[in-house]
């Protein structure tokens, strides 16, 4: 056994390792996407049904995995068809990796002053059952999204959130679309969500919350019309019942982090401006 075990390691070279490390991440990543979306269950069968075709081949029990072996083709383009949002979010996942956005370009006072100025709004409309829906663009644009309603690209304030959303105004039933420093579009239409296992008594509003997660990297915010309940969705994940002090707390850790991001990509644009003037000497 010892000599088996030093064989294997004398033959195991550092690219080995290395392959071994990314695989094994890539394997980590994969399990924790299934895990946050429905596709859970659907990778539980998909399991059972690889291990169903190797032990009818195993067994020769030759019709069945025939058939197994069918369904597992056709049950591959079906998994297409049916996870195509989920499959859309990993995706887009994988290509965030960008060294800055529109966020990096907002001040820290000033990403401070609009924080405080939407916890305002979203603090007099939960008092006065105001139903509204707030949608923060992140890395991933929304323009499909901005085009169903209409560009009003103006200042942040309370007192402007609260005429989007005030039920006599034309666009509060649809859905304002926040882009940097800018209340960009407002009365947009969001895609709803595909989950059955939601509890029966969200709306519309909380429905399509949570459907835009879905497919991007949006923070949003909704105010319940019924109740004035606060919810907040992100990643395809509603959190219901939250105080206007945690979302100032995540609003203000969002932008500040992305300011940090961008003084990063500044920091590395710089190193290698010198890199490439140094070159050109």
């Amino acid at each position: 056994m010892e000599n088996f075990l030093n064989n294997i390691m004398s033959n195991i070279g550092v690219t080995d390792v290395l392959d071994i490390l990314i695989v094994a991440f890539l394997v980590y990543k994969a399990l924790g996407f299934i895990r946050e979306t429905r596709a859970e269950q659907l990778a539980k069968g998909l399991l059972l049904l690889v291990i169903a075709t190797v032990l009818s081949d195993f067994f020769h029990l030759y019709t069945l995995h025939w058939l197994l072996s069918g369904l597992m083709t056709v049950g591959l383009i079906a998994i297409v068809v049916l996870f195509q949002p989920e499959l859309r979010r990993a995706l887009e996942h994988l290509g965030r990796s960008r060294f800055a956005n529109i966020m990096n370009d907002i001040d820290k006072d000033e990403a401070k002053r609009m924080v405080q100025e939407m916890v305002r709004a979203i603090e007099t409309m939960s008092s006065s059952k105001t139903g509204a829906l707030m949608v923060i663009e992140r890395e991933i644009t929304l323009n499909d999204i901005v085009e169903t309603g209409t560009v009003i690209d103006a200042f942040i304030s309370a007192e402007m959130i609260g005429n989007v959303f005030y039920e006599g105004a034309p666009l509060h039933d649809g859905a304002l679309i926040i882009r940097g420093d800018r209340l960009y579009a407002a009365g947009c239409v969001l895609p709803l969500t595909q989950n059955k296992e939601l509890n029966k008594e969200l709306g519309t509003r909380h429905r399509a919350g949570i459907g835009i997660t879905e497919n991007s990297d949006a923070l949003v915010i909704i105010v319940s019309e019924e109740t004035g309940v606060i919810s907040l969705a992100q990643n395809g994940q509603l959190t219901r019942f939250i105080e206007t002090k945690r979302i100032e707390k995540i609003l203000l850790n969002m932008y500040l982090q992305e300011d940090k991001k961008g003084m990063v990509a500044e920091k590395l644009s710089r190193v290698f401006n010198r890199r490439d003037k140094n070159a050109e000497k």
